[in-house]
């Protein structure tokens, strides 16, 4: 059974950083692409960042040269290390991993940037 726990969330003043931790287990996320995605209140779920199999990454425009996404087999753990955070990068904060056809979702950790 797939299983995807994030962690790291939290409060933090403008300019600040974290970083995120998503958890697997039930596989090992070596060769599976993984993504981190946002959902603001009153917004749709949005792609932050990805990174294939392969160790490519790709990043939204908003969290470009401010957010970088990681992944350190050895933990089963994929990071998004955030900083100079905006009041706007508030939301809950998902990981996902896809195995051929299928994707699953972590339940999310919340994100506060406070002005």
């Amino acid at each position: 059974q797939v299983q995807l726990v994030e962690s790291g969330g939290g409060l933090v003043q403008i300019g600040g950083s974290l970083r995120l931790s998503c958890e697997a287990s039930g596989i090992s996320i070596s060769i599976f692409p993984m993504g981190w995605y946002r959902q603001a209140p009153g917004k749709q779920r949005e792609l932050v960042a990805v990174l294939t199999g392969g160790g490519r990454t790709n990043y939204a425009d908003s969290v470009k040269g401010r957010f970088t996404i990681s992944r350190d087999n050895a933990e089963n753990t994929v990071y998004l290390q955030m900083n100079s955070l905006r009041p706007e990068d508030t939301a809950v904060y998902y990981c996902k991993i896809t195995i051929g056809l299928l994707d699953f979702w972590g339940r999310g950790t919340q994100v506060t940037v406070s002005s």
